[in-house]
């Protein structure tokens, strides 16, 4: 009787210790972004009617041997291999619309500057409602973390869009924001490097750099100051689409799922980092699909009578942009792979609160205003 009580028990704070261990909070964040990447392409591979129509595809026969296979799941592997073969496995993610999956934007816009404030502050604030370099009201969780003492000093946020200082309001916080422009203070040979390469190579849009300058010199930051919150946002996706390049949009999307990967394996290189770091991956909006040109776009009925006024005949808006997708993996987020929402879809002015939460800190102490933590990302 008494050895087995005393098992009982034994077992009773083993079990204990394993639950918490499996609650541990986080003690690093890094959320990634690609600009306008649809879910369409993330779950279901190549579009067969982008890849044949020769006016959006001119690398018709390249494309079609990289990522064409049997089934759309594994057309989409091939794009995407890290994010399915590693996040998705490992993790939780949401937004396959055909296996009654759903995630929105919550503002009324549908494009950038309102997209990315939502995601960054978990505010979703109307007067957000064009893409003007006008300093942000709203603060972002990178800035309200980097106010304290724990994370003070130990954020950063690097970008292709030009545009993310103001989205960051960077007069205001003081944020590291590194955004279609040189590091200001190289401190080594190798942003040096890259300081006389970026000088030297037109950007290929007026207000987006290429995403290997953004990559590279998140990549080279993070090795020298080990940010506890880290922001990369990847833009490539987005213009090349709007360029009505589709085969350049998938060569894109496959390029920053390799960066993606190349950043979470020298996450887990670092000991103060490994496996005790959350990745969390999300994007600003979705695009159409039909008309077939409007894969090209992204707009709401609101905004084509405002500010996106050259898509008004569109009458109803771009449909189908509102649609976004995300995933995260580590400590603290659940291992449920695909998360089915029903009509109920999970939301972008959500992730703020999740990422604080991740952290073990309460969205309440910062701004009660944020959307509510994304219950089903945690385990």
């Amino acid at each position: 009787m008494y050895f087995t009580t005393r098992f009982f028990r034994i077992f009773a704070v083993l079990a204990g210790l394993v639950a918490c261990s499996l609650s541990v909070a986080a003690e690093n964040v890094v959320l990634v972004t690609f600009d306008g990447l649809r879910w369409q392409e993330l779950f279901a591979g190549l579009d067969s009617k982008l890849v044949s129509n020769d006016e959006f595809t001119g690398q018709q026969e390249s494309i079609l041997a990289l990522y064409s296979a049997e089934s759309p799941d594994e057309s989409a592997r091939k794009i995407f291999p890290f994010l399915h073969s590693t996040v998705f496995n490992e993790g939780s993610y949401v937004g396959d619309r055909r296996s009654d999956s759903c995630a929105r934007v919550t503002n009324d816009w549908y494009f950038s500057y309102p997209g990315y404030s939502e995601i960054l502050t978990g505010v979703v604030n109307p007067t957000l409602n064009s893409n003007a370099k006008l300093p942000n009201p709203e603060l972002s969780f990178l800035e309200l973390l980097d106010a304290t003492s724990k994370y003070g000093g130990k954020t950063a946020a690097f970008a292709s869009w030009d545009v993310f200082p103001f989205i960051l309001n960077t007069e205001r916080s003081g944020l590291h924001v590194n955004a279609f422009s040189a590091e200001a203070n190289p401190q080594t040979e190798f942003e040096s490097l890259l300081n006389t390469l970026y000088a030297d190579t037109p950007p290929p849009w007026p207000s987006v750099r290429n995403d290997s300058f953004t990559h590279h010199y998140a990549m080279s930051y993070f090795k020298r100051e080990l940010p506890k919150v880290l922001y990369v946002s990847y833009g490539e996706t987005d213009d090349f689409a709007h360029d009505g390049k589709y085969d350049e949009y998938i060569n894109a999307a496959h390029r920053t799922d390799r960066f993606i990967g190349e950043l979470w394996d020298l996450i887990q290189a670092a000991p103060s980092h490994r496996d005790n770091t959350v990745l969390f991956i999300a994007v600003d909006h979705g695009r159409g699909s039909d008309p077939i040109e409007t894969w090209q776009h992204h707009a709401s009925k609101t905004s084509v009578s405002g500010y996106m006024s050259s898509l008004s005949q569109y009458e109803n808006g771009i449909e189908g942009s509102e649609a976004v997708w995300m995933a995260a993996m580590g400590p603290g987020v659940a291992s449920s792979g695909l998360i089915t929402t029903g009509t109920d879809c999970l939301s972008n002015n959500r992730i703020a609160a999740t990422l604080l939460e991740l952290l073990d800190e309460d969205y309440e102490d910062f701004n009660l205003d944020m959307g509510a933590p994304l219950k089903e990302f945690l385990r």
